[in-house]
């Protein structure tokens, strides 16, 4: 089963930016029905700033560097709770892991276990409390239950997974942000921080899939 070198990572982080930033007026339209409608404009710029620090860098000590470089450009340029959070998604895992040159499906589904423990004990979000968990966490455990079936097979699965999460987020009251006040009026409007997980799964996948990885 093939791994992810750091070269591949790079384009593959910088695939997932160039798709989020696409994705800002859609993001900003689902997160000013319920939140403060800048949502798609912290994502896009946070991911660029990301994109640029990437393609400025030449030479990373591992392929764990890559998600750290992106993470930390995030959390320093996004400020507030979604710096921290969508920060935390890349750079919690990869913080003080192993030098290695290349991620096997498994090493990528731990990666992501632990950002999805960091950004829970940060953001104290639960599923069913209509955040970006719950498209996250069962995109963690489709990517721990099929990481032995390969890179592409795995996310897949994780991106089907995100999207089931998200999708449940209309039918939720939500616990945090500006939505929380609404009540049960932000019941049939999705997350946007669900909704730019699942854009991140899949465009991770698509990356994956347009290499012929498997």
């Amino acid at each position: 089963m093939e791994k992810l070198k750091i070269e591949q990572a790079k384009e593959m982080l910088i695939f997932v930016a160039d798709q989020i930033i696409a994705a800002k007026p859609e993001l900003t339209e689902i997160d000013s029905k319920i939140g403060d409608g800048d949502h798609g404009i912290g994502m896009a710029g946070g991911l660029q700033k990301a994109k640029d620090k990437l393609l400025k860098t030449t030479e990373f000590s591992g392929v764990y560097e890559v998600f750290e470089i992106t993470g930390k450009a995030m959390l320093m340029s996004m400020g507030g709770a979604s710096g921290v959070i969508f920060g935390s998604l890349f750079l919690a895992g990869a913080k003080g892991a192993e030098k290695k040159e290349a991620l096997s499906a498994e090493d990528l589904a731990m990666m992501m276990h632990k950002s999805l423990v960091a950004i829970q004990e940060r953001g104290k979000a639960k599923m069913g409390d209509k955040t970006m968990v719950d498209a996250l966490a069962p995109a963690v455990t489709a990517m721990e239950k099929h990481c032995f079936e390969g890179m592409l097979p795995m996310l897949k699965c994780a991106e089907a997974a995100a999207a089931e999460g998200l999708e449940k987020t209309k039918s939720y009251i939500a616990k945090f942000g500006r939505a929380k006040s609404l009540m049960e009026r932000a019941i049939g409007y999705q997350d946007a921080g669900a909704t730019s997980v699942w854009i991140i799964f899949r465009s991770m996948r698509e990356y994956v899939e347009s290499k012929g990885m498997y």
